[in-house]
């Protein structure tokens, strides 16, 4: 089965790997906020959850100030 194909403003136009990129780590740090609360997730100590927020937030600040330009 065919996978669907990511919109144009995440895969075609002008700094689209970096907004997927962003979305990715934002993705994933929210998961690991929510799921905090599981055994295997609260076993981490906080300093690494807060080091994935804080790595989620340099990753999208990066995206809003500093964009790739259209080579």
């Amino acid at each position: 089965m065919r996978r669907p194909s990511l919109p144009p403003y995440l895969s075609s136009l002008p700094g689209g790997a970096q907004r997927l990129r962003a979305l990715r780590v934002a993705a994933l740090a929210g998961l690991v906020l929510l799921l905090r609360p599981l055994v295997p997730l609260s076993w981490l100590p906080g300093w690494v959850v807060g080091g994935l927020l804080l790595w989620a937030l340099a990753e999208l600040c990066r995206w809003v100030w500093w964009p790739r330009r259209w080579r």
